[in-house]
């Protein structure tokens, strides 16, 4: 990780809202958001103005670290959506680091469309050793493996668990 380099990000692009990421679009898309998605506006969905702006600070930090055995990775976002956003905008795009430790960086990021601020806030990212991640969703991709079966029950608390480990849940208070 270069912190010379990343203690001088600066970037400031444009970025236009294509119609496929309203809230709509993205809503009727899930199980539990279809049956009220065309009832949303059509506007840039959080979700989305969320995945443009980190993706941003990404390709900005990942310009000063080693590919090969490092990554970014997102750890905390905090982005006010103070506006509606139709598709069509074009945005503004605007950020800094404005704080770097040993293995991270907080960014701050404004993002305005023709009329006003429309996200205020800031995003911290984090150089992980690849290895290391690779290895943590190796190790997840496993657990999912052996429990492709079907074999999963919800206990009480709502939790997915199988069968046998039931007996092993201690009780839980909501």
């Amino acid at each position: 990780m270069n912190h010379q380099g990343i203690s001088e990000i600066i970037f400031e692009e444009t970025y236009s809202v294509p119609p496929e990421q309203t809230a709509r679009a993205l809503f009727s898309r899930l199980p539990h958001g279809s049956d009220y998605a065309q009832r949303l506006i059509e506007c840039l969905a959080t979700g989305y103005l969320v995945a443009v702006v980190e993706s941003i600070c990404i390709r900005e930090m990942q310009r000063h670290v080693d590919a090969v055995s490092e990554v970014v990775v997102g750890r905390t976002i905090e982005l006010e959506h103070k506006g509606p956003i139709p598709p069509g905008s074009t945005l503004k795009l605007r950020g800094w680091v404005e704080r770097l430790g040993e293995r991270s960086a907080k960014f701050r990021v404004q993002v305005s469309d023709d009329h006003e601020l429309v996200c205020d806030g800031c995003v911290i990212l984090v150089v992980a050793p690849r290895t290391s991640m690779e290895s943590r969703i190796a190790a997840k991709v496993g657990a999912l493996g052996t429990k492709s079966d079907g074999d999963l029950v919800e206990d009480a608390h709502g939790k997915c668990a199988s069968p046998d480990s039931l007996s092993r849940l201690e009780p839980q208070t909501p």
